[in-house]
C-alpha cells in the first residue's frame, strides 16, 4: 500500500482510539462506556492489520473486543439496575486521576524518546511479509528474554480477580 495512505489510515485510527479512549472514561452510562471500549478495541485490531499482524488482529477482534467486551455488557446488565447512571466523583479524585495519567504520559514519552526499538529493521513492518505463526506462538508462550509466558498468567490471575470480584459484587444484591 502506499505510504501516504497507510499514514492517513494510521492518523484516523489514532484520532479515533483517543477521542473514544475519552469518551468510555468520561461517558455516564455503563453501557456506553462498554461500546465505546468496544470500538476502542476494534481500532486497536486495526492498528495490527497495519502492522500485516494478521493473527493479532483476529485474535484482539475475537478475544478482547468479542469477548471481552460482550462479558463486561453482560455484567452491566446483572450488576445494575435499569437507568443506573454514574455519580458525579469528588474533586479530589479527578486531581488523582489527572497526575496519574501525566504520569503515564510522562514514563510513556521517557520511553519512547530514550529507548531505540529493535523493530526499526524488521521487513514485516514494511508490509513486505506476515510474521510467521510458529514465531508469534513461541514468543507469547517462550520463557526467554523477550518473551510473555509470565506477563500472560498474571494477566490470567488479573482477570480471574476480575471475575471473583464480579461475582461477589452481584451476590451481595
Amino acid at each position: 500500500m502506499d505510504p501516504i495512505i497507510n499514514l492517513i489510515i494510521f492518523i484516523c485510527l489514532g484520532v479515533a482510539s483517543i477521542v473514544l479512549s475519552i469518551l468510555a472514561v468520561t461517558s455516564k452510562s455503563l453501557l456506553r462506556a462498554a461500546t465505546y471500549l468496544l470500538l476502542v478495541l476494534i481500532c486497536t485490531a486495526g492498528f495490527y492489520l497495519l502492522l500485516n499482524y494478521h493473527f493479532l488482529a483476529a485474535v484482539q477482534i475475537s478475544v478482547y473486543a468479542g469477548g471481552v467486551a460482550v462479558l463486561f455488557i453482560f455484567a452491566i446488565f446483572l450488576t445494575s439496575q435499569k437507568g443506573n447512571v454514574l455519580k458525579k466523583h469528588q474533586t479530589r479524585k479527578y486531581l488523582t486521576g489527572g497526575l496519574a495519567a501525566l504520569a503515564g504520559i510522562a514514563i510513556t514519552a521517557f520511553v519512547l524518546l530514550k529507548h531505540r526499538f529493535v523493530y526499526a529493521e524488521n521487513v514485516g513492518v514494511e508490509g513486505d511479509q506476515e510474521l510467521n505463526m510458529k514465531a508469534i506462538g513461541e514468543a507469547l508462550m517462550g520463557t526467554e528474554k523477550y518473551q510473555y509466558l509470565l506477563p500472560f498468567e498474571i494477566l490470567s490471575l488479573l482477570l480471574l480477580a476480575a471475575i471473583i470480584g464480579g461475582i461477589l459484587i452481584a451476590r451481595k444484591r
